[in-house]
């Protein structure tokens, strides 16, 4: 005779699995911001309605952000534990400020060439 009860969960069945209208919910926020993008690239730039300067870093921000939805809700880390999620946004933080301070770093080479 078994010992298990037959309401055991298993691994994966969580309170916080993602449901189908969760995954067409971040389907449609991760399309309207690559909508964002692609108007601000082929529209926006090209007629000069924002510089180039102003679209880069817009750029950059709703990538940032397509990728938080992609690591949060597909790789299911919006469900860990708060010490899991500090160990991989701790060391990512990191290596963009050292990304930050070595083209910082780059550009002073490149003027105090003789």
């Amino acid at each position: 005779m078994s010992t298990e009860s037959p309401n055991v969960h298993q691994e994966g069945d969580d309170h916080e699995s993602l449901s189908k209208h969760k995954i067409w919910q971040v389907f449609f926020v991760l399309l309207g911001i690559t909508a964002i993008e692609f108007i601000i690239a082929l529209y926006l730039v090209p007629h000069k309605i924002i510089p180039q300067g102003v679209a880069n870093p817009i750029y950059i921000l709703l990538t940032l952000a397509k990728a938080f939805y992609i690591v949060a809700y597909f790789m299911h880390l919006r469900f860990e534990k708060i010490g899991l999620m500090y160990s991989i946004l701790v060391p990512t933080l990191f290596i963009i400020g050292l990304i930050l301070v070595l083209t910082n770093e780059s550009n002073y080479w490149l003027f105090a060439r003789p």
